[in-house]
């Protein structure tokens, strides 16, 4: 498909080319061989033909399907008027010029056309089926519900299933966007797709894959795509009421003049018709309305904003509402000491030297970021006889004292003193509590971190009135209070896929005065809902090849406060359009009623026409050099 289209943009590349060349030699035989009879005009044809023979058959075929008031019914009526009078120059210019538009419009519909193969890394291709006491590796489409799996550390769990036997630490970010690792046991569920990370563990399929969760992303991906609004290119609806119009005109200009007026001969009305075809071709808005948008997607780039295409550009200048991911999207993704919370008597680096000794030889991604918030190696760690505590935590006995790492529940274990007015609910992230024989020694919280333009994002778009939201799949405390640093007034948390889905069609439904609507995302998880949105942006340093390819804007730097420069630059686009469109029509009238007049002569036309494009054109390039603040 990708090698198809390549060479088709090439064909097209080559023809506008040798057009452009032919076109050329026909202007250079007019001036320098103008005795060889019908040489310029021969290459003016060969050169119409080349660039024209496919619209004039999409024309032709339109006007025998009854549908062909458009803008290729348009172009063929123009230039065949053009050539009809001899002005050949002005056929091939207009038709090459239509073509190369229709070029570039084709190559960013085609970049942004919405691929999601790389949601196929979520969906595992193997399972090892446990049978009769042995292992035996098959197809993971083949698991039928009620199969018992062998899942071992490092692989996705292929289907929805329940752990039978053994405990392990799950990655949901992939689905869920949760970001920190949970722990499992025997009889709790397990999504497909998900990552075991340190045990091996005994699963019961729940779903057979084509019904599992991350089969359902697929799904949904897929048909929020198809969902999802595309807007009719400008020309099109535009010709739809002009060209019967101009077609209408240019009969009644051909003939009734020369049927009401005495002493008028048809073929200088004829003339004047076709003169009017000549003029009433949009050539100023076939350039520069394509050209406004890819100066704005190169301006943008340079501002590391890729936008693909016209219609998201569109979309983009009318967003009024922003629905934020968490993970990875605000924040970093990655885990930090944010908080060192000791208890009396003991310094913030005795604690933390004591979390070390506890988590030195763990790979869990909690222990490495105390490991890295400590900066230095403990010695003969290997020697250390840890035991791990399942869903509780770690215990370590280190010079006669028993150590403890983990959370509340271990500690009450174990009766640990000094907890009475400690507290899980002012957490952020994920806390790690320090005991030493019995007594209560600390905290360290671990969670991720904002980035730094995250607040200067949030707060730029609600200045502009623009409204915020977040989603999020973390849990209630952890959103709630990065909702609050933010200033985001509406959050909705602890949401799979499809909730984070169903919670964004919810937002879209209060569409008050046609608001557009975009969703920022970085995760696999996101795809469907970058997809469903009127917008859909997506991280591009650090987010899932699917998130990026499901999106209409990527931002390249993964700065959220590049959303208003891109909302800004996407305005911006819009009044340059919405300027070409006025002064294209505005003076194209005016010499329309001056050719019908018979104040103006073709030249004068033609001048006009090509004018009007130029001043266009250095209009649209105005956006390469637009503020982007």
């Amino acid at each position: 498909m990708l090698l198809n289209k390549n060479l088709s943009m090439k064909k097209d590349i080559i023809k506008c080319a040798l057009s452009a060349l032919l076109m050329a030699g026909g202007f250079v035989s007019e001036i320098f061989f103008p005795y060889i009879p019908y040489l310029s005009m021969a290459l003016f044809v060969i050169s119409y033909l080349i660039v024209g023979i496919e619209v004039l058959i999409v024309a032709f075929s339109g006007i025998f399907r009854g549908n062909f008031m458009n803008e290729t019914f348009l172009m063929t009526i123009a230039t065949v008027g053009a050539l009809v009078i001899g002005e050949y120059a002005e056929a091939v210019g207009v038709m090459l010029f239509y073509n190369i538009g229709e070029m570039f419009q084709e190559y960013s519909v085609n970049k942004s056309r919405k691929s999601i193969s790389a949601l196929m890394e979520i969906c595992p291709e193997k399972a090892n089926l446990i049978m009769e006491g042995e292992i035996k590796e098959i197809p993971a489409e083949e698991v039928k519900e009620g199969d018992i799996l062998l899942v071992k550390p490092g692989e996705r769990f292929p289907v929805d299933s329940v752990i039978t036997s053994g405990e392990t630490s799950i990655d949901r970010s992939a689905l869920t966007g949760e970001s920190l690792p949970r722990s499992v046991k025997a009889g709790d569920e397990i999504l497909s797709g998900e990552i075991n990370l340190n045990g091996t563990v005994h699963v019961k399929a729940l779903k057979e894959a084509k019904e599992s969760a991350a089969a359902k992303i697929l799904e949904m991906t897929e048909n929020a795509s198809e969902r999802k609004s595309k807007s009719e290119k400008f020309i099109t609806r535009f010709s739809a009421v002009y060209t019967p119009l101009v077609v209408i005109l240019a009969v009644l200009l051909a003939a009734i003049p020369p049927l009401l007026i005495e002493g008028q001969d048809f073929s200088t009305w004829i003339y004047r018709a076709l003169s009017f075809l000549v003029v009433s071709c949009p050539c100023a808005l076939v350039i520069s309305v394509p050209l406004s948008f890819f100066a704005a997607i190169g301006r943008s780039s340079r501002e590391g904003i890729l936008v693909k295409g016209g219609t998201a550009i569109e979309s983009l200048s009318k967003v009024s509402r922003v629905v934020f991911d968490k993970t990875g999207t605000l924040t970093k993704g990655k885990f930090e000491v944010s908080r060192i919370k000791p208890a009396a008597g003991i310094s913030e680096a005795e604690l933390l030297h004591k979390a070390a000794l506890l988590e030195c030889n763990s790979s869990h991604p909690i222990a490495l970021s105390v490991m890295k918030a400590y900066g230095k190696a403990i010695e003969n760690m290997e020697n250390l006889n840890h035991k791990e505590i399942a869903g509780k935590g770690v215990m370590l006995e280190y010079e006669n004292k028993v150590m403890l790492a983990g959370n509340l529940k271990l500690l009450k274990d174990y009766d640990v003193t000094g907890t009475e007015n400690v507290s899980e609910a002012e957490a952020e992230g994920t806390v790690v509590y320090i005991a030493e024989d019995g007594k209560y020694l600390g905290l360290i919280e671990v969670s991720d971190t904002l980035k730094q333009d995250s607040t200067e994002a949030v707060n730029s778009l609600k200045k502009e009135n623009i409204l915020t939201y977040m989603l999020t799949g973390d849990s209630k405390i952890s959103a709630q209070k990065m909702a609050e640093k933010l200033g985001i007034s509406e959050v909705k948390s602890e949401l799979l896929p499809g909730d984070k889905l169903s919670a964004l069609e919810s937002i879209m439904k209060d569409n008050k005065e046609a608001m557009k609507t975009a969703f920022v995302g970085d995760g696999i998880n996101d795809a469907p809902s970058i997809a469903l949105s009127d917008v859909g942006i997506a991280m591009g340093a650090l987010g899932s090849d699917a998130a990026v390819e499901a999106s209409d804007v990527v931002l390249v730097d993964d700065k959220p406060s590049k959303i208003l420069t891109a909302i800004k630059l996407a305005r911006k686009t819009m009044v340059i359009v919405k300027e070409n469109i006025v002064f294209a029509l505005g003076v194209k009238f005016l010499v329309l009623l001056l050719i019908a007049l018979g104040l103006g002569n073709m030249w004068f036309a033609i001048f006009a026409d090509v004018g009007v494009s130029v001043l266009a054109i250095l209009n649209s390039m105005r956006m390469l050099i637009a503020k982007s603040k």
